[in-house]
């Protein structure tokens, strides 16, 4: 009985290594980052974003990420933001459903194209992303994070990372409890 339930929880370990997470993090104009002179909109053509993404923003000294409105985004208007980072590595998690609006916030910049406009579906919507109808955006704190191993710098639809970890520790947590039974 025991080897059968070890052989369920390899089973089982072996077939979730294959099963994507849900969340996708995606930099922020790939290789060229958060900069003057990257097309966002097309970036983000293509793309689907849904609530649990997050978005990396990778940039050097003297620019900012700054989450604004609808008008604030249209009109290029700094001062306002709902929230602001100028840590040079920027991840916002995309919480809720919407199109939600970011700009750098020094002068001249969002009008020399750093802007970004991204709709967010609910996690089960498929439909692209782009710039779509404006809507107030929700208040999303920035966080300042360092680059690790989880994102790609170079991929245009962004990473998906396995759920591997967490479900090799729960089999072993099951394989452990069944071998002390």
């Amino acid at each position: 009985m025991a080897s059968f339930n070890a052989g369920v929880v390899c089973a089982l370990l072996v077939l979730c290594m294959f099963v994507p997470s849900l969340a996708t993090v995606y930099t922020v104009g790939d290789t060229s980052g958060w900069a003057i002179g990257t097309d966002y909109s097309t970036w983000t053509s293509g793309k689907t974003f849904a609530v649990g993404d997050s978005l990396v923003f990778n940039y050097g000294g003297g620019h900012t990420v700054d989450e604004v409105s609808a008008s604030d985004y249209n009109t290029c208007t700094v001062g306002n933001s709902i929230s602001s980072d100028s840590s040079g590595a920027t991840t916002i998690p995309l919480k809720t459903a919407g199109t939600h609006y970011f700009i750098c916030g020094v002068v001249g910049h969002c009008g020399s194209g750093m802007k970004l406009a991204v709709t967010v579906g609910k996690a089960s919507d498929t439909a692209p992303s782009g710039t779509g109808t404006p809507s107030t955006p929700a208040v999303n704190t920035p966080t300042t994070t360092t680059p690790t191993t989880t994102t790609s710098t170079h991929s245009s639809s962004g990473t998906t990372l396995s759920p591997i970890v967490a479900l090799f520790v729960t089999a072993w947590s099951t394989f452990s409890a069944l071998a002390l039974t």
